[in-house]
């Protein structure tokens, strides 16, 4: 991965616009307070914390929900951070969301493996009501998801959430710990947690656009799951083949050549309806088994990828997304096998540039959400516009 690009002991802020960013280093001895510098004079509706995984992230979130008083404040814990300047590492990015143009309502899903799905809609149509009624005024609206990336329930949760959204379009991440796959976490109003999410629903005065790109397009190579453990996203056999030997054999390389970045530069998609969403490799397990980041099952059809050129993709697609406006703030859910796929091509700078330009902040992921999928190797986000007259 990438040596921090930033080594700061005082916060970087970006206040030229409505939404305001800020990072420090993992090391300063009081990041949050350097970070509510770094952000200026609220108030704030919402304040996102975004750091890589650390003993002092409990304390981080607890302080940052002092800090910034009446906003909401939601965290979690990242595979790498993008900051204003591109992509970084052993940072904390905070992004402020000031009360004079939006408003939000978080909700807590506690625990992803005994949730109610009726309740969770309930709640869902309570928020969003809530909301309505409260800024009315302001047209505009999306939701947040924050999940963990370790709790093998993010595809669940979004269909869940599908039935609750209405008409509100909604894109997340999924939590990560610097590629360790060992504790990923979340944090609502200075509570952290495991194996949970937090949906915020946000509505603001400004024009915005929910989105989602990657860079990838099925080949003709297919491939058929004949075994797999569909709760532990594992499979066993690729073709009735040892799946991870049958893959590698498909590529034209030995199982012992599996990496991070063979999974980056070569992931597998499905066909849904009329497209095609990718199913990226997590890792591979001393008995050959692959394990994927999302749903996968017995019988499923998968086509090994191909990628177009990163960065002519990245920004003609953010081009794209703002329609040629000047964006304030994208707020950024991007797969951490494309940071992983960007540093092996050496072209990590190129996509800093781009993503700085468009002011993309935001996190790496262990997958992303748009609307009620979840899915990987893919950039999730929010394209936020001043209001007309601003």
């Amino acid at each position: 991965m990438q040596a921090r690009t930033l080594s700061l002991q005082h916060a970087a802020s970006h206040l030229d616009g409505i939404v305001k960013s800020a990072q420090v280093d993992c090391a300063h001895p009081d990041p949050i307070s350097e970070l509510a510098r770094g952000l200026g004079d609220g108030p704030f509706s919402l304040v996102v914390i975004l750091a890589s995984i650390a003993p002092e992230f409990h304390k981080w979130m607890n302080d940052a929900a002092k800090i910034f008083g009446n906003a909401q404040t939601i965290g979690c814990t990242t595979a790498g951070e993008i900051s204003r300047d591109g992509y970084a590492e052993g940072t904390i990015v905070a992004i402020g969301f000031p009360a004079s143009h939006f408003s939000v309502e978080p909700l807590l899903i506690p625990d992803l493996d005994n949730f109610d799905q009726q309740d969770l809609i309930s709640q869902m149509i309570r928020s969003r009501t809530s909301l309505t009624a409260s800024a009315s005024q302001w047209p505009h609206e999306f939701a947040f998801l924050a999940i963990d990336g370790l709790s093998v329930r993010e595809d669940e949760v979004a269909a869940t959430i599908a039935n609750g959204l209405g008409p509100v379009p909604l894109f997340g991440g999924s939590a990560g710990d610097n590629n360790e796959f060992q504790e990923t976490l979340v944090a609502l109003n200075g509570d952290t947690h495991q194996h949970a999410a937090v949906l915020c629903f946000v509505r603001t005065v400004c024009p915005v656009k929910v989105f989602s790109l990657d860079h990838l397009m099925p080949s003709e190579v297919r491939m058929v799951v004949t075994s797999a453990d569909p709760e532990r996203r594992i499979v066993h056999e690729i073709n009735a083949e040892p799946a991870a030997k049958e893959y590698a054999r498909l590529l034209g390389k030995e199982f012992e050549d599996l990496s991070s970045f063979t999974f980056a530069a070569h992931p597998v998609v499905v066909r849904l309806g009329a497209s095609h969403h990718v199913r990226s490799i997590q890792q591979v397990l001393e008995n050959g088994d692959l394990v994927f980041f999302s749903a996968i099952d017995e019988g499923l059809v998968l086509t090994l990828a191909r990628p177009e050129d990163m960065a002519h993709h990245l920004e003609r697609e953010l081009q794209r997304v703002t329609g040629g406006r000047k964006a304030e703030a994208i707020f950024g859910c991007d797969c951490m096998l494309r940071r992983v796929e960007a540093q092996q091509r050496q072209i990590l700078g190129d996509l800093s540039s781009i993503l700085s330009r468009h002011r993309v902040v935001g996190f790496s992921t262990y997958g992303e959400q748009i609307n009620g999928l979840h899915v990987n190797q893919t950039m999730t986000g929010v394209a936020i516009f001043a209001p007309d007259g601003e």
